[in-house]
């Protein structure tokens, strides 16, 4: 298991902020299940859904975002399981583009790739492997689609969720597996040791200038969008 617990260039949990949180939070008093279960908790609702400015940032800059998507809260919630000694490793996936709809609107949606790079995270505890991918939307940005789509009894997909059961997503850590975009996966990539590791063979197929586009202005209004559905 020691593979799955070892610091890399974006899992630099040694970061002092990190160690900091982890001492404020007392995870390490804690059972090996009450401690995936708090961290998974905290990457979940602590730390908002919204879009960084590439999903190779580290650890310790995700956390100081306080926002982060699939792949880079999946790679602050891996920092702080192996800070913790908390085994875990990476699934790399791309989704459909129609996952983001809502999130993603107008010339943004439009010229976005059509496949979308994708991670969840899989945590080793009790001889068995676990996949969790619900932290990725936090709670009151959930609960508000759910208010805004009330008639929706079924799957759903948009806004960053891809479910079969829109009204009872299997969002919280409780000795199970947990997922919120899974039904929108098109291409999987397999699993790697780290994000590190992923990144080096998979990424984010997109043109320099959309690139630049995304980073300088599309991620801004998509975490426009998605703070503004949380705050209605």
């Amino acid at each position: 298991m020691e593979r799955y617990l070892k610091e890399t260039k974006m899992l630099n949990y040694s970061n002092s902020r990190i160690q900091q949180l982890i001492k404020k939070r007392k995870w390490n008093e804690l059972d090996n299940f009450q401690r995936i279960k708090a961290i998974y908790n905290f990457v979940r609702d602590e730390i908002l859904f919204g879009y960084n400015v590439d999903d190779s940032i580290t650890a310790s800059e995700v956390l100081a975002d306080g926002y982060g998507q699939c792949n880079t809260k999946g790679t602050l919630f891996m920092a702080l399981l192996r800070a913790c000694r908390i085994p875990c490793r990476i699934h790399g996936f791309t989704i459909d583009k129609k996952l983001q709809k809502g999130a993603m609107t107008g010339l943004i949606y439009k010229n976005a790739p059509q496949n979308i790079f994708h991670s969840w995270v899989e945590v080793y505890f009790e001889n068995k492997w676990y996949e969790l991918e619900a932290f990725i939307l936090d709670t009151m940005y959930l609960n508000k689609l759910q208010e805004m789509n009330g008639n929706c009894a079924g799957a759903f997909c948009g806004y960053g969720v891809a479910v079969n059961d829109f009204r009872n997503p299997i969002i919280d850590f409780n000795r199970n597996n947990t997922y919120i975009q899974s039904e929108g996966i098109n291409q999987d990539f397999g699993v790697y040791d780290s994000p590190d590791d992923l990144l080096k063979e998979h990424h984010q197929e997109m043109p320099k200038v959309k690139a630049f586009l995304y980073r300088n202005f599309g991620r801004r209004v998509m975490n426009h969008n998605v703070s503004k559905i949380r705050k209605s």
